[in-house]
C-alpha cells in the first residue's frame, strides 16, 4: 500500500506540533514522527487531499506558521515504524501507558497495555493527559460511565481499573473501534461496552460521569446529547480545545443546566469540568 509522507515545519515547535498532529489526526493521519523542525504525518495515498492543508485550521492561528511538503513513498511495515516512535508514558508514578512490547511497570498502581495502531488517544497527547489525571483524581469507584471519543479507549480501561461499575466507549473511526476492542481484551476488562458511532447511539442513556475528548465543533454540537444522559449533581468533563473556547462552551452547557467548575491547561490545551444543576 502506497503512502504518502508529509513534511512539516512549524513554527513554534510548541505547541504548535501537538496542535497540528491533533488536526490532522482528523483527516486519516495514521502516524507522526517529531523533527528538528516540525514533524512528519503519514497517511495512505488514496486518501491524501491537498485542498485540507490549504485550509487547516492551525495555519489560521495567530503567531503560526507552516511550511509543508509532500512525497510518495515505498510500501513499509507501518507498525513497526509507529513502534520505534512509541515510548511508555508515566503519570506521577500511577499510571503507566505502554505497549505490549514494552517492559511491564510493577512500581505503578495501574499499568495499561494500548496496542500502538495509530488511534487517538495514546496518552502521548495533552488532552488525554489531562482527562487521565482527573480520571485518577476523582473517586469514579460503582459509576457508570461513558467515555465519548474514546480512541483507544484508555480513559475507559483506566476508569475501569479505578472501580467504576460500567463504561460504554463510543467512537465513529472504525480503526479507532478495532483497537479499542483488543485494546479492552488485551488488559482483561470485562465492564467496558465498546461502540462505533455518534452522539446519536446515547438517546434515552443515563450515565453518573460523562467524558468526551474530541474537539471543539463536535463537543458543541453534542453537549445537548451529554447533557440528556446526566442528572443533577452529575459531572461532564470535556477536552480537546483551547482556553480561548471555554467561554463558547460553557455559555452552550449552560443551556442545557451544565455549570461550569474548573479547568486545567497542558501545553495550551484544555481539559475541564462542567456539573449538572
Amino acid at each position: 500500500m502506497e503512502y504518502i509522507e508529509l513534511n512539516c515545519i512549524i513554527s513554534p515547535l510548541e505547541p504548535g506540533n501537538e496542535i497540528l498532529m491533533a488536526e490532522l489526526a482528523e483527516y486519516d493521519y495514521e502516524s507522526f514522527k517529531e523533527t528538528e523542525n516540525g514533524l512528519k504525518a503519514y497517511i495512505q495515498a488514496s486518501l491524501f487531499v491537498e485542498d485540507q492543508l490549504r485550509n487547516l485550521y492551525f495555519s489560521q492561528l495567530d503567531g503560526f506558521s507552516l511550511e509543508y511538503s509532500f512525497k510518495i513513498i515505498e510500501d513499509q511495515n507501518w507498525n513497526a515504524k509507529w513502534e520505534e516512535n512509541y515510548p511508555p508514558v508515566v503519570f506521577d508514578n500511577k499510571v503507566a501507558i505502554r505497549a505490549p512490547f514494552h517492559d511491564k511497570f510493577d512500581d505503578v498502581e495501574y499499568d495499561i497495555i494500548i496496542e500502538p495502531k495509530m488511534s487517538f488517544g495514546t496518552a502521548h497527547h495533552a488532552t488525554t493527559a489531562q482527562m487521565i489525571r482527573y480520571i485518577v483524581e476523582m473517586d469514579v469507584k460503582n459509576l457508570e460511565i461513558l467515555d465519548m471519543g474514546s480512541g483507544t479507549a484508555v480513559l475507559a480501561i483506566l476508569a475501569s481499573m479505578r472501580g467504576a461499575k460500567s463504561i460504554d466507549a463510543i467512537d465513529n473511526d472504525e480503526w479507532a473501534y478495532n483497537n479499542a476492542v483488543e485494546n479492552v481484551a488485551k488488559n482483561n476488562i470485562t465492564n467496558i461496552k465498546v461502540e462505533l458511532g455518534d452522539a446519536t447511539l446515547l438517546k434515552d442513556r443515563k450515565y453518573d460521569l460523562v467524558i468526551a475528548n474530541i474537539n471543539r465543533n463536535i463537543l458543541l454540537n453534542d453537549i445537548n446529547a451529554y447533557a440528556k444522559c446526566l442528572s443533577s449533581g452529575n459531572l461532564l468533563l470535556l477536552s480537546g480545545f483551547y482556553e480561548a473556547d471555554i467561554k463558547l462552551l460553557s455559555e452552550e452547557a449552560e443551556k442545557y443546566g451544565l455549570i461550569y467548575q474548573s479547568h486545567t491547561v497542558d501545553r495550551e490545551w484544555i481539559a475541564g469540568i462542567w456539573k449538572m444543576n
